[in-house]
């Protein structure tokens, strides 16, 4: 009976990389921190203006809305290459 060697007991589990990925658009990042800056900016501008600005009658709402935008930019942070 032959020896079989560690190589032929595990096959190999990791998968080839794809190292012809394309760079992203020229576009992507100024947007992605576009969002979250605006998100930001949208929920400074709630507290300071103590819920006059930016939409007062949505109210708490301002925050999710901001949260939100920010969150978006964080998704695209995940697709940056």
């Amino acid at each position: 009976m032959a020896k079989t060697t560690s190589d032929d007991q595990y096959p190999d589990s990791t998968p080839a990389r794809n190292t012809n990925a394309a760079p992203n658009p020229v576009w992507f990042k100024p947007i992605m921190f576009g969002f979250m800056l605006v998100g930001l900016v949208w929920i400074l501008t709630y507290y300071v203006s103590a819920g006059l600005f930016p939409i007062a009658t949505l109210g708490a709402v301002n925050i999710v809305i901001g949260f939100g935008l920010m969150f978006v930019g964080f998704l695209m942070t995940t697709r940056w290459r």
